[in-house]
């Protein structure tokens, strides 16, 4: 099989924020398909059947885990793509990874060492998103508890998502990369969607987000060293159930791609 996180190559995590009916994931893991050959390490599809961290008691978390599984099951079914999602809990782990080809830590549990060692013992790629609290090489300490759970040498990457100073915005210090990359020897992934997240500053307290940064932000982290870009996208994101200002819409990412691939081709010459 290949590499989902190639080193060498640039890649892409993409798909909605959460996991919706079939009609929705089928239709963006569909142009995603299209969109693949054209990224050099290919593309990724990503949905959450659980958003267990939303700021609001009664904001749209997803459709759980068994039927949000059996969700993503048919995508992969159906279209053939590689398919990632988070996990929260340890118990989640095994049950995820009999039908998704990664894990990805949710930044906000990135030390949480039962749930870091669980997805490792999967023997499935685990994607590590670092928290918005903790400086590059802190994240030294969870990649040393996925590998120490893992006899498989399966894949694990890293993933910057910005960090927060506590007044509802993200900054991403485009020193990261190479700090990571240097402090994990993991290749390093550039969360796009998140980072322009505003945290409890959308309507009625929901995060907000600035999705017109997108373009910039990963753009710049090409050019710094990222490895790959996690891209969050939907077809109607003012509409979608959850983190629409922070996505991109589906009809801008083809455009998006072709620069990116732009910009890794000349930095990576």
């Amino acid at each position: 099989m290949s590499s989902l996180f190639p080193a060498d190559k640039l890649f892409v995590i993409a798909g909605p924020c959460v996991v919706e009916d079939d009609a929705l994931n089928l239709r963006v893991a569909d142009e995603l398909k299209r969109l693949s050959p054209s990224v050099p390490g290919g593309i990724v599809f990503k949905a959450s059947f659980d958003k267990a961290n939303r700021s609001n008691r009664d904001a749209a978390r997803g459709p759980g885990v068994r039927e949000g599984l059996e969700s993503l099951r048919r995508v992969k079914d159906v279209t053939g793509m590689n398919v990632i999602t988070d996990v929260h809990l340890p118990e989640q782990c095994a049950d995820a990874a009999e039908v998704v080809d990664a894990l990805q830590i949710p930044a906000f549990l990135c030390r949480q060492t039962d749930l870091l060692i669980a997805a490792g013992r999967t023997g499935k790629a685990v994607n590590v998103k670092k928290g918005q609290w903790l400086q590059p090489e802190g994240m030294r300490g969870a990649v040393e508890k996925v590998r120490g759970a893992n006899s498989t040498n399966a894949e694990l990457a890293v993933t910057e998502r910005g960090t927060f100073f506590g007044y509802g915005d993200l900054v991403v210090d485009m020193r990261s990369f190479a700090r990571i990359k240097g402090a994990t020897g993991a290749p390093v992934i550039f969360d796009a969607t998140h980072s322009v997240q505003r945290p409890g500053l959308g309507q009625g307290g929901s995060s907000g987000g600035a999705r017109e940064f997108i373009p910039l932000l990963a753009m710049a982290a090409i050019a710094a060293g990222a490895d790959g870009i996690f891209i969050e996208t939907h077809p109607d994101p003012d509409n979608a159930p959850s983190d629409g200002p922070n996505m991109l819409p589906l009809r801008d990412l083809r455009e998006l791609l072709k620069r990116l691939v732009s910009v890794w081709e000349s930095v990576s010459r």
